[in-house]
């Protein structure tokens, strides 16, 4: 401490200042924690104004793919036999901590947005049987193509990693310690 803060070794005031300075920084910290049924119930969650005073991130990367193939054959001017395909793809990435709102609730399940736009939104639900209460995409999961999700007017397929989503709210504690301290010099005759 004497190498660092030569000032504050003098000073017991600014030293223990900077100390409580320091305390209430480490203290406001916030840490992302999965919004549970049980989160939800503790911060008194139960309509939509309050839902959507909360800030929501997703704890995983959530990848959207639509694909389709068009083709032709035929034939050229000189008789040479022609196949041609096309193929598009279109993928939506959603990282991992992204950001989203609260857009509505129905069944049990939550709608977050993820961006302006109609239909720009995902839905998120409790799974069967899981007693974590952890709100996770959901998607109608086929094994061959993945999990079926209507995204800005178009069906998408999420990948399969993108099924251990969930969504995630960030926590803090906050304790606010007043404390007055003062140092007796003593008294001289």
């Amino acid at each position: 401490m004497k190498v660092l803060f030569p000032i504050f070794v003098k000073n017991h005031k600014m030293k223990y200042a900077l100390l409580l300075f320091v305390g209430v920084l480490l203290v406001s910290c916030g840490t992302k924690i999965p919004f549970t049924s049980k989160v939800k119930d503790e911060f008194g969650l139960d309509n939509d104004k309050s839902m959507a005073k909360v800030q929501f991130y997703t704890s995983a990367t959530i990848k959207l793919q639509s694909s389709r193939d068009s083709g032709n054959q035929g034939t050229t001017s000189d008789g040479t036999l022609i196949s041609s395909s096309n193929s598009e793809q279109d993928i939506i990435t959603i990282p991992i901590g992204t950001k989203c709102i609260f857009e509505e609730q129905a069944d049990g399940n939550i709608t977050v947005r993820f961006e302006p736009g109609v239909g720009h939104t995902i839905s998120f639900g409790m799974r069967q049987g899981q007693s974590s209460g952890k709100y996770y995409l959901l998607a109608d999961w086929k094994a061959e193509k993945g999990g079926a999700i209507e995204y800005s007017g178009k069906t998408y397929y999420a990948t399969t990693s993108s099924g251990t989503a969930y969504l995630q709210v960030v926590k803090k504690k906050l304790a606010k310690t007043k404390k007055k301290e003062r140092f007796v010099n003593g008294m001289k005759v």
